[in-house]
């Protein structure tokens, strides 16, 4: 497949790239040759394959939702510098 140097710029345009004019002649050969192999792509018979979003089995592995030991609310706010109801007492964070 052939690609015009107009054809690379505007993929760099898309790409927000800024290429040189020896770039763009590199690229021009590259992305034709890139191009070519999907066209050989295409020939391959995929009639008979299923389509299919994953080659591998997804599987989800959730653990069972327990709960654990912990602390009560007292033994968390004891070290505290400031501490009311069982919860901590901060200091304002947002400019009044």
């Amino acid at each position: 497949m052939q690609l015009s140097h107009e054809a690379v710029r505007a993929i760099a345009e898309l790409a927000k790239l800024e290429l040189t004019d020896a770039e763009v002649e590199t690229y021009t050969g590259q992305l034709a040759s890139i191009l070519s192999y999907f066209e050989t792509l295409e020939q391959v018979d995929t009639s008979s394959i299923p389509a299919t979003a994953s080659v591998l089995p997804l599987v989800n592995v959730l653990r069972e939702d327990v709960a654990l030991p912990a602390l009560s609310p007292a033994e968390v706010v004891a070290n505290a510098p400031a501490a009311e109801d069982n919860q901590f007492v901060v200091g304002a964070v947002l400019p009044e």
